[in-house]
């Protein structure tokens, strides 16, 4: 760890530092009632969540791209007007933005969601405020695996990417920050697909429950 002095924490949003799902989810099943499919069991649809709503609804129907596109935008439109009804912190996430502040250390939001869902959900979650950055997937002309995004979040925040760690639950995630030339911290506790393999997504380490990220904060602080 020689050289490497942390001056902020960085997150992914859905599966990492906000659990998103059951509002997504509602919003799918929604969508799938009013085309006239029948509702997705949670459980099998929650790995597809941090690839995003189209994703989720393939994974569900198999229609046509036009009709795809009808059921994707009818769920967006519905996730919209519901971004924060059941969306909660992952258990120990709260505490541990508190222990970061309070460890004068900058956090920040590097999502791939669309801006028209990042800043009400941060918002509603109380977080636009204390947020040092907040990166969306259409902030950037790239989104991840792209560095783009990452570099972006770095000037928002006035930190250098080398003194950042970033932490998110999928491969596109790890790809990013290491492009960046970040540390990466893989959420085990996240959206994880079964057949995902985070041992070999050559991250830092791997988080199996967020209060083991304040663990690794605490590992890596220049005292």
């Amino acid at each position: 760890m020689t050289g490497f002095k942390l001056d902020c924490v960085l997150f992914d949003l859905d599966g990492t530092l906000v659990d998103t799902a059951p509002d997504l989810i509602a919003c799918l099943n929604k969508t799938l009632l009013a085309h006239g499919f029948p509702e997705a069991p949670a459980e099998t649809v929650r790995p597809f969540i941090s690839h995003g709503a189209m994703p989720m609804i393939r994974h569900c129907v198999s229609v046509e791209d036009s009709l795809a596109q009808q059921m994707l935008a009818f769920m967006l439109d519905t996730y919209e007007q519901n971004i924060a009804e059941h969306s909660r912190f992952f258990h120990g996430i709260a505490d541990s933005l508190e222990a970061i502040e309070q460890l004068g250390l900058k956090w920040g939001v590097v999502t791939n969601k669309k801006s028209r869902f990042t800043v009400p959900l941060m918002e509603a979650m109380q977080l636009s405020d204390r947020a040092a950055c907040i990166i969306s997937g259409d902030t950037t002309a790239n989104s991840k695996p792209h560095p783009e995004p990452m570099l972006a979040a770095c000037r928002q925040a006035g930190v250098a990417p080398e003194n950042c760690v970033y932490i998110g639950d999928a491969i596109h995630d790890i790809t990013a920050g290491k492009r960046a030339n970040m540390k990466t911290l893989a959420a085990l506790y996240g959206y994880l697909q079964s057949d995902d393999q985070p041992d070999t997504w050559g991250a830092d380490a791997l988080i199996e429950q967020p209060p083991q990220l304040m663990e690794w904060i605490h590992a890596n602080l220049c005292h």
